[in-house]
Order: structure tokens, then sequence, then C-alpha cells
């Protein structure tokens, strides 16, 4: 049972995070017209401080926290493949997130679905686009519930039965009140606290921890003693499991919609530089909670089967005082709110301007497509919420490793289609289709495991092979149809001939 100080912090973190998010509509000009990029985009005002703690906190998930210490309680050296693939990512982002802005902010795109119709011309394209972000989205939605619940739990903060439900239900029915009024701006605040709170509770139990077991050596020994030496490095068998997860995990990541929406909602393509140039410092914050699964295992800490995700919550309870211990709770609480708010607005988004204004109604106004986004977002995190209630825990991580494939199979379209006009939108859903398939059959074939085997040889990333698969249908039938003749749709992006990054004038606040 849960100590009254560890409590009483606990409450206290979550409701400066309900007041921050009250205090989103002072960043809200209130001369302006309800419109979805208002609404969805926060009028794409972010500056450089705002966009990195939204960006970082809509990456970091409280679920990430709380898997990958896990993953190293449980597996060892493997779970720090999230190390390179954060990484990895900043790179990427420097490069796609500020190029994709500029083109978006130009021609009113709000999706990357929007982008993809104005690139090829093709709806039927532009529809798969949005529907597999949506569908890749919502499982990542509910597991930030399964994060709450699996780390309060483990301390003690959370009650059982009923009395824990209606926590839950509290909990992000505040989220979902705050996000149906504010739009992004909402998480966007939250943000701040979300960033305080995670660096100094992670700070506070890594140096006790270090205090505590004598430093990094003994913390590592002593884990190598229950773990197995070998478990702590990877053998040459795993290292192609290892790099292909990495380097695919960071390709998808930036497809996911709720990513894209907080780099949309950016100032600027110098503000995107800038906060990829920062975001290795979340990075350095997931290494130590990776750090801090090794130490639950030096410590001796029992996480019970099949729940190696509590560990560290555990080993929090065990070393930390009663009020850090409630800090460290609601700091990754705090660390759900942030993601699923913005995975709700996306999914929200991707529906109205994709599906609904595409196909049921084209001359649906700008109030009412925020209307309907505001009823999507809501409907979201309810059917999350059940989702949780109604289905195993093991249910949404298996749908979310399969999300994982999925969304990495639009990457052709939205990625490679910023460079070159010349790849052909019927090849492109030809390359989607066998993508999908593939990826999805891989998976389940092999238990719902990500990491397949290569024929004889060693195992990789599902997703990557599907690509794989993906670009080989994709280029091949790329010319067979120009050589054939077949006609495509109008490019309006003006890309790539007349988009010329860091040549072109930026527009945008930070670029008066």
């Amino acid at each position: 049972m849960a100590d009254g100080a560890m409590t009483a912090t606990f409450l206290a973190v979550i409701g400066g995070a309900s007041l921050l998010a009250v205090t989103a509509r002072r960043l809200s000009p209130s001369d302006r017209l309800p419109s979805l990029e208002g609404w969805a985009l926060a009028d794409r005002s972010l500056g450089p401080l705002w966009t990195w703690l939204l960006l970082g906190g809509t990456i970091f998930t409280a679920y990430t926290f709380a898997a990958i210490p896990g993953l190293a309680y449980g597996n060892g050296a493997p779970a720090f493949f999230a190390v390179p693939y954060t990484v990895i990512v900043c790179p990427l982002a420097f490069v796609l997130l500020s190029r994709l802005w500029e083109v978006a902010r130009r021609h009113g795109y709000v999706t990357a679905a929007d982008f993809v119709r104005g690139r090829y011309g093709s709806p039927p394209l532009a529809l798969v686009v949005a529907l597999t972000g949506i569908l890749a989205t919502m499982p990542y939605l509910a597991l930030q519930l399964l994060g709450i619940r699996a780390v309060l739990a483990a301390g003690g903060v959370y009650p059982r039965g009923a009395a824990g439900d209606l926590v839950m239900v509290a909990l992000f029915a505040g989220l979902a009140v705050a996000t149906y009024r504010h739009g992004l701006r909402a998480p966007t605040v939250i943000s701040a606290l979300k960033a305080v709170a995670v660096f100094v509770s992670l700070t506070a139990v890594t140096w006790l921890v270090l205090e505590r077991l004598g430093g990094p050596g003994p913390v590592f020994d002593g884990a190598a003693e229950r773990l197995g030496g070998p478990a702590l490095l990877l053998t040459p068998e795993q290292q192609p499991a290892y790099a292909t997860l990495a380097l695919g995990s960071a390709l998808a990541l930036l497809m996911y919609p709720h990513v894209l929406t907080a780099g949309f909602a950016a100032d600027g393509p110098r503000t995107l530089r800038k906060v990829s140039v920062a975001l290795p410092a979340w990075t350095g914050l997931l290494a130590l909670f990776g750090f801090l699964g090794i130490a639950a295992l030096a410590t001796g800490v029992r996480a019970p089967e099949g729940g190696a995700e509590a560990a560290v919550p555990m080993l929090v309870d065990r070393l930390m005082p009663a009020p850090l211990a409630g800090l460290v709770f609601g700091a990754i609480t705090v660390g759900a709110l942030v993601p699923a708010a913005v995975m709700s607005i996306a999914a929200a988004t991707g529906f109205v301007r994709n599906v609904y204004v595409e196909y049921v109604h084209p001359t649906a106004t700008p109030k009412r497509q925020v209307r309907i986004a505001k009823a999507v977002s809501l409907t979201a995190k309810v059917g999350a919420v059940a989702f949780v209630f109604g289905l195993r825990d093991q249910d949404a991580i298996n749908l979310q490793l399969l999300g994982g494939v999925w969304i990495l199979q639009i990457f052709p379209a939205v990625a490679i289609g910023l460079f070159t006009s010349w790849l052909h939108p019927r090849a492109l859903l030809a390359g989607w289709g066998v993508g999908m398939v593939a990826g999805t059959f891989m998976v389940v074939r092999q238990g719902f495991s990500s990491i397949v085997p290569l024929g004889p040889g060693p195992e990789i990333y599902a997703g990557l092979a599907a690509l794989f698969l993906n670009l080989t249908v994709v280029v091949a039938g790329t010319a067979v149809l120009s050589r054939l003749g077949v006609p495509r749709g109008a490019d309006l992006t003006d890309l790539p001939s007349r988009l010329n990054v860091g040549r072109r004038p930026e527009t945008g606040a930070n670029n008066p």
C-alpha cells in the first residue's frame, strides 16, 4: 500500500499538470477564427523551447520509460537498441521534418497524407497513408494507459479493482477535456512539467542507486551475476537483430502521425533543426532508464513473472524516500499524458482531413472540421480506455508491435517522396500492400515477435524486411508503369526542383 507522503507528492504532480492544462488557453490568440491548423498544430507557432519540450515529450512515452528498463531487466544488452535508435532519429528529423514542414506550410498541409495527396495527386494513396497512421496510433495510445497502470500498480499508488479503474478514467477525463478545448496547446504546456519532473526524478534515482551500490561497476557486476555475463553483451548472433531493429525503429518513428503533428507545430524549419540537435538530451534520459533496469537486477528486485516493466518502480519504491518516489510515479504518469493527447489529436486530424473532408463532406467549413476533430479525439481516448479494460495487456503490446511494422510501409510515399517525384503512385500502393501483408505475416508467424529469421541466416527486424520488399515492388512497378506510359496525378508541391532547403528564405516567427 502506498505511503501517505508518496501519494501526496504523486497527487501534487498530477494536480500541477491539470492546472497547466487550464493555462493552455493563454497560448491561443483570441482574435483567431476556429481552424484545424489552430486546434491541431497550435497555429504552427511554437518556438525552439516549446517544440523541444513537445517533440521530446511526444517521442519518449511513459511506456517507453517502463518497457526499456523492463527489457534490460529481463534480457540485458538487447534492450539498449533504443539508445542508437533514438540517436539515429535526430539527423533524420533534422533533414526530413524541416523539409516536410516547409512544403506543408506553403500549401496548408496538416497531415502527412495531405502531402502525399498533393505530391502524387492520388486520393487512394493518401487514404491508405492516413488509415495506416490511425491504425498504428491507436494501440500506441492504449499503451500509454497500460504504462501508467503497470508503473503505479508496482509502486502501490494504483488502487486495485474498481477504484483503480476510476482513477484511470479520471486522469484521462481531465486530459480529454483540456485537449477538447485547447487542442495541441494542452499537451504543449504539460510537456514542460513532464520534462522537469522526469529529468529531476531520474537524476535523483540514478544518483541514489550509484551511491548505494558503489558506482556503475558494482551495478553491472551484480547484474551479470544474476543475468549471466554474456547477457550484458551482444553476441554475434544478436548483432543483426539489434542493428536492424534500431534502424527500422528510427525510420518508423518519424512516420507516426503524433510525431509529425508535434513537428508541424513548430514555427519554422530553423526551429526544427535546432530541436533535432538538442533531442539527444532525451536519449540520455532513456539510457538512464535502461541503466535502472540493470540496477534493479543488481539489487535483487524480483519483478512478477511476465511483468518485467514493474522492476524499476519496485526499485524506486525500495530505495527512495516516499516523497521522491511519489515524484517519480507522478512524472511517469504525466509522461503518458503528453503523448496520449498528441496521439489522439493526430488520429483525429488524419480522419477529418483525409477521410471526412475527402470522402464524406468536401465542403465542410473550418469550424465544422474542428468540431468533428474534437469529437473524434474524444472518441479515440474513450476507445483506448475501453481497450485497456476489455482486452489483455498482451493484445495491446502485440498490436503496437504490428503498428511499428505497418507505419514503416508509408516511408517510401512520405520520406522518399520528399526528394524525388519519380515513384509512381500505383507502384507505391502496390508496394504498401505487399509490405503490410508480408510484415504482418512475418510477425504473426513468429508468435508476435518483431525479430524474424532471414531464411537460414541471421535474425532481423520484420519491419525492415517488409520495407525492403515494399521498395522492391515500388521501384520495379514504377519502371514498368513509366515504360507503359501510365499517367500519374498532378504534382502540386513544387518538389524537388523549387524547394532548396538551406538556400531558400525561411518563413515563421523565428525569421522576421
